[in-house]
């Protein structure tokens, strides 16, 4: 019967340099366009109110989340089938290139409504592409690892998809820097995105190189690899059992937590705090590169001290302190804000019936009610606010201090009025603001920089805890021969569902409730679920035989 031969350290050495080089390349550009979309949005999306727009480009960002289970499922089962590596070669040719296209695409200004589309279709490709990457570079390695260091191993994965965070972000800073501001809007964005040729060459190369996995080869050996591995996975409830565990538990809790840390707390501090994109960026890249010896640093332990207490060491800290962070950097990153709001809080006065939800996936909602424009005019500007009833068919009241602006019915006006109206709006806004402390922008000098630094660097610290381990639990729960398919589809549905469009969802609830603090009870609701499935159903994993 054929035996598995543990690799020489110097080849498993360059096992894992080679997966973790593709899979920082796939990270990085996968991830990159969630850093821009602030830029992208008015790029792309021009032609839509400005609240839809910063919505609809978070939902680009997720539109490729929303595809991940499905390259998941493709990806997944031809590596059970046909092998690891034929997989990894298609995945990250496809990353590169829509990556690439994307770096090319006209703006809306130049083509109008078909850049939204070419844009989203190559986000869609990116989502296949990374549904079928990163489930497969952990099953990978962890089948090629020694016994009693799986976890350190599979830590180096995860590194390199924390590298591949930091690279985003740094590049991102140096254009800015190098561009300034303005020209950095205009053409720079695209500069990260065109140099990902190079990296995909690298990337290619070094895996083309590499050997199949020796369990997938003993399988064949044996001829026990599997025929069907979705219908293994997911249509035996053995298998599907622990598909929902490992979503519920593990994967739905990494997701949500890895995208708060890394990205709502970039569109919270850019887009309700007013900080500069290029100082979010500086500070972005110098925490997330002290975060990545953490991801192996917390894989060892893993192996010693086991999977499970870790895993829920992080879950549980991340919900006890994620909103004294979020608070912590309202009075970290503009201070006049935090004061104003505890000294003369706002509140709109509005007929319920008038209000809607502010979340339009397709940018095709008109919010010309009095509520909607009111509540759309405070949100674009970051303002928190409260809601009062008002009587029925009566004009929103916007109360700030001793002063009240009243909102306009924009049913009854021409699209050129309507512009006109909120404009004049907006300016009545702000100068109530003014008036009563709220700051206009940022004063920069009142920054606290290391202040803000420190705080994401314990947000991004809890995140790489639970970033780290959840992944490696879930391999470990699989069999062999479907361990790709059934790992990369409650992956990809926990990191693409539930954390990519976490973004979009939490920022439409603060514009819907007025509460900027309101979009962080999704994840707190969902960690909540995973730490109760993590701490009564599933068990320790670290000493499972693959």
């Amino acid at each position: 019967m054929p035996t598995v031969q543990p690799l020489e350290p110097q080849k498993l050495r360059w096992l894992v340099f080679a997966t973790s080089a593709g899979t920082i390349f796939e990270a990085y550009d996968f991830i990159l366009f969630g850093s821009l979309a602030p830029i992208i949005s008015a790029r792309f999306f021009a032609g839509v109110n400005p609240t839809a727009s910063f919505i609809i480009a978070l939902l680009t960002f997720a539109a490729g989340y929303l595809v991940r289970p499905l390259g998941a499922l493709y990806f997944g089962s031809l590596g059970d089938r046909k092998g690891r590596k034929q997989a990894f070669l298609i995945t990250i040719s496809m990353m590169g290139l829509a990556t690439f296209g994307i770096g090319l695409l006209p703006t809306y200004a130049s083509i109008g409504g078909w850049a939204p589309v070419l844009l989203i279709a190559l986000r869609l490709i990116q989502g296949l592409a990374f549904g079928g990457e990163y489930g497969g570079a952990v099953v990978y390695t962890a089948e090629h690892a020694p016994a009693g260091k799986r976890g350190l191993y599979v830590g180096w994965i995860q590194a390199a998809a924390g590298f591949a965070v930091f690279l985003s972000f740094f590049f991102v800073y140096l254009s800015r820097k190098a561009l300034g501001e303005e020209n950095f809007a205009s053409f720079g964005w695209r500069i990260p995105f065109l140099i990902s040729i190079v990296l995909l060459v690298v990337s290619f190369w070094v895996r083309l190189n590499l050997a199949e996995s020796p369990l997938f080869q003993k399988m064949l050996a044996e001829g026990t690899a599997a025929k069907r591995p979705l219908q293994e996975a997911f249509g035996e409830w053995k298998h599907l059992k622990l598909v929902m565990l490992a979503l519920l538990g593990l994967l739905m809790l990494q997701g949500v937590v890895f995208y708060t840390s890394h990205f709502y707390s970039q569109f919270f501090i850019i887009q309700v705090l007013k900080l500069p994109g290029a100082t979010m960026s500086f500070i972005m890249s110098i925490v997330t590169l002290c975060c990545v010896p953490l991801y192996v640093l917390f894989s060892w332990l893993s192996d010693r001290w086991g999977r499970k207490p870790l895993a829920l060491l992080g879950a549980v800290l991340t919900l006890a302190l994620m909103s004294p962070i979020f608070h912590g950097f309202t009075s970290a990153v503009n201070p006049a804000l935090a004061r104003a709001q505890v000294a003369t809080p706002i509140v709109i006065t509005a007929d319920r019936l008038e209000c809607s939800l502010q979340f339009d996936p397709v940018g095709l909602a008109n919010f010309v009610t009095s509520c909607d424009i009111a509540k759309s005019t405070l949100a674009t500007l970051g303002i928190s606010y409260g809601n009062a009833n008002g009587s029925p068919g009566t004009l929103a009241l916007v109360t700030i201090g001793n002063k009240s602006v009243t909102s306009f019915d924009g049913s009854v006006l021409t699209a050129e009025e309507l512009r006109a109206a909120r404009r004049a709006f907006r300016t009545d806004i702000q100068a109530a603001l003014q008036e009563a402390g709220y700051p206009v922008g940022i004063d920069t000098s009142t920054v606290n920089l290391p202040v803000l630094g420190l705080l994401m660097l314990l947000l991004i610290m809890l995140s790489t805890l639970v970033y780290t381990l959840t992944p490696i639990m879930a391999l470990e729960m699989f069999p062999t021969r479907i361990r790709y398919s059934a790992l990369s589809l409650p992956y990809h549905m926990g990191s693409g569902w539930f954390g990519g469009f976490l973004p979009a969802i939490a920022f439409a609830m603060v514009a819907a409730n007025g509460n900027v603090y309101f979009g962080l009870w999704y994840p707190m609701v969902i960690i909540s679920v995973s730490v109760v499935v993590l701490l009564l159903w599933i068990p320790e994993t670290r000493n499972r035989e693959l």
